[in-house]
């Protein structure tokens, strides 16, 4: 029996886009299942596939693996075959501590700044102090980028060289980062570059692009 991903509105979903840009991006087959966010029946429909009633879920036959982090692992033991994290054991040290401190802070600028895949780009008005908040979120994020590039990025354009789990863990970032003109550096731009053009990028940008609901609470900010 085949793999099922369970996500929500890949136009705001910022968790489901990480497991699904990295099995797009490996090529690991799965049966999409979109389940959109704020609707009447969304709620029972999620608890359908997980307990805890949030997307993403994975599904492997009678096996419900959610969280992001968790689904990435479970892939990672499920096809060894494919460098989900960097083959290094150093490297995937470093990798695995990013995808982690990615998952637990970061929160003013999660908070404040939500993914969009349909906002044009331009700055929000942020009070002062929730603005300081969120510009160290941006430093310590491009300030981490910048060493995982010039620790492990030899082989390749992505953090640890090839495309990895940390890269799949930061990819909303990257659109947060643009919609909001949130980055300044040069390499940060240069690594948002190669990570916007990646197939799976582009294939779930034209998703979102596609979807017909309309989230009036989030477009708005």
């Amino acid at each position: 029996m085949g793999l099922t991903l369970v996500i929500a509105n890949k136009t705001y979903s910022s968790w489901s886009m990480r497991p699904w840009l990295l099995m797009r991006h490996f090529e690991i087959a799965f049966t999409e299942i979109v389940i959109p966010m704020d609707q009447a029946s969304s709620k029972t429909a999620m608890l359908s596939h997980a307990p805890t009633g949030k997307c993403p879920a994975l599904r492997d036959g009678d096996l419900a693996v959610w969280d992001s982090l968790a689904i990435i692992e479970y892939l990672a033991e499920r096809h060894p075959e494919v460098p989900v994290w960097p083959r290094d054991r150093g490297a995937r040290a470093v990798a695995r501590s990013l995808a982690a401190e990615m998952h637990s802070a970061f929160l003013p600028l999660r908070r404040n700044c939500p993914m969009n895949m349909r906002r044009a780009p331009g700055a929000l008005p942020l009070d002062p102090e929730t603005r300081a908040a969120v510009a160290a979120d941006v430093a310590r994020i491009e300030a981490a980028w910048r060493d995982a590039r010039q620790r492990f990025g030899a082989g390749g354009p992505f953090l640890f060289g090839g495309f990895s789990a940390a890269d799949a863990m930061f990819a909303p970032v990257v659109n947060r980062f643009e919609i909001y003109d949130l980055a300044g550096a040069a390499d940060t731009k240069a690594y948002m570059g190669t990570v916007k053009a990646l197939p799976a990028w582009r294939d779930w940008q034209s998703g979102a692009e596609a979807e017909p609901w309309h989230l009036a609470r989030i477009d708005a900010v």
